[in-house]
């Protein structure tokens, strides 16, 4: 487990959620690669871009990790997704939204084994 993995994750959550764009992109390096089922985006400006068109808070469950790979169930709403991010050097790499947990963690190779107690 790294709690520095865990802690870039969760601090970039609560600045999406602020709408603090500056820390956002304090959090997230140069080149972070933003995704999902539909398409990707790639660089700071998408990132922001993203954030913008974001309405509501995204709460956060329960934390994967493993390797740099951060794995997040979230919910908003009634909705209930997960995201795979990479964190390398406290700066997110990349997230990818899935549709739900068990897809992000097969994606990720990732397992019940490391769930973050």
């Amino acid at each position: 487990m790294s709690t520095s993995e865990i802690a870039t994750v969760l601090a970039w959550h609560d600045a999406l959620n602020a709408k603090d764009l500056a820390t956002l992109v304090d959090l997230s390096s140069d080149d972070i690669e933003i995704g999902d089922a539909h398409g990707a985006a790639q660089g700071l400006e998408a990132l922001q871009e993203w954030a913008q068109g974001l309405t509501g808070t995204v709460t956060t469950g329960r934390l994967y990790v493993h390797d740099g790979v951060v794995v997040v169930e979230q919910t908003a709403g009634e909705q209930t997704w997960a995201s795979a991010f990479r964190v390398v050097h406290d700066k997110v790499t990349s997230v990818f939204r899935h549709p739900d947990l068990a897809s992000a963690l097969r994606a990720t190779d990732l397992t019940e084994d490391d769930l973050d107690a």
